[in-house]
């Protein structure tokens, strides 16, 4: 069977229709350029003879039903298949409020962008012939309420009994949560935990046995690509956030091995009332960094003290723009020793210290 086809994914669009748009202060997301973002990328890519799209999540802004209904309207309208799942800000609460939908409200929405026959918050979808997508539901919610990053064992059995069928196909796994570590011990970090999925261990262990090779997922906000024991994870970043990125996927392949994968990042650099828009969503970034780096500095592994820190922490304004941006280096020379290579862990080399730039631009062999 030959397998060759396009696909794009958009990641965390946080759509945000104007009269739900709130006060900016600490807001990390841009979302004041969601809709005109989203509609160049859009445009761009209803000429690149794409098969489909995938949605990793975050669709809206906070749940809200105007901007579900405004996605969901727009999503229909496209000349290509949509698939989507909820992230986290989708789906803020397990019952519905004044301002945003419940958990249970959400597949409603989107029956027609891969929840056609399903109730449940996930489901499965043969994309093109041979090719099998599974969209996973990472939000989970505790008895007091609580929001969850985890899959239930409701949906674990699911995909105990849905892998062995499909594994002759290319199965596509799209989930909000990340599986694999994106950031230096991310699943132990206090600052990155939050973003993992809370027993990414079980399901990567379904995956390598079902031999399931590719994730992908959103949430972090960053361009990357991580590589575990034979499964790749391709995080995409937010497109209300620098470096606003979309991705197009090429594969190519005769049956199912050694599938090429050749994948190509682009940016929304620039919108009408927006024309340097790269720049000022960087410095909104670099703005709003000082909080967050402190607490990487002060927590641990590096446990430095608050006086030691406010020395260092001008240095490190753009530190996560840079990493949102992919493929970045770090190497802060004037840094204390220890602190200097903690940093460099960060950067995207391989063991042997090399850069291995792949997180915008790469060619994989699956």
């Amino acid at each position: 069977m030959s397998i060759n086809f396009r696909f794009a994914i958009i990641s965390d669009p946080h759509v945000a229709i104007p009269q739900t748009i709130r006060g900016a202060a600490n807001r990390f997301h841009l979302v004041e350029v969601s809709i005109p973002a989203l509609e160049l990328v859009f445009d761009h890519l209803e000429r690149q003879n794409i098969d489909f799209l995938l949605i990793p999540g975050d669709l809206t802004q906070d749940g809200e039903p105007e901007n579900h209904q405004w996605l969901q309207q727009r999503l229909a309208s496209l000349p290509f298949p949509a698939y989507v799942i909820p992230g986290n800000h989708d789906v803020p609460t397990l019952l519905s409020t004044e301002n945003s939908i419940g958990f249970d409200d959400f597949s409603a929405y989107y029956c027609q962008f891969g929840y056609q026959n399903s109730q449940k918050h996930y489901y499965t979808c043969e994309v093109i012939p041979g090719v099998q997508l599974i969209a996973l539901n990472s939000n989970q919610f505790n008895s007091q309420g609580k929001q969850l990053g985890c899959l239930d064992e409701e949906q674990i059995a699911w995909l105990e009994q849905l892998l062995p069928q499909v594994k002759d196909k290319l199965i596509l796994v799209m989930i909000h949560h990340n599986v694999i570590e994106h950031l230096p011990g991310q699943s132990h970090h206090e600052l990155g935990k939050r973003y993992m999925l809370d027993n990414a261990s079980v399901l990567l262990k379904m995956l390598r046995e079902a031999e399931a090779k590719l994730i992908f997922s959103g949430h972090l906000h960053v361009q990357d690509i991580a590589y575990q024991e034979g499964i790749y994870e391709i995080t995409t970043g937010s497109l209300v956030s620098y470096p606003h990125p979309y991705r197009i996927i090429e594969v190519q392949a005769n049956g199912l091995k050694n599938l090429e994968f050749k994948i190509e990042s682009h940016r929304v650099n620039t919108l009408s009332g927006w024309e340097n828009l790269a720049e000022f969503s960087r410095n909104w970034l670099g703005d709003r960094s000082y909080p967050f780096m402190m607490k990487l500095l002060t927590s641990h592994p590096l446990n430095l003290e608050i006086e030691e820190a406010e020395k260092l922490v001008p240095q490190l304004r753009y530190f996560w723009a840079d990493m949102a941006d992919g493929d970045a280096i770090f190497d802060f020379v004037d840094f204390p020793p220890s602190v200097r290579h903690y940093f460099q862990y960060f950067s995207a080399i391989n063991e042997d210290g090399s850069p291995n730039l792949i997180d915008n631009h790469a060619r994989l062999i699956i």
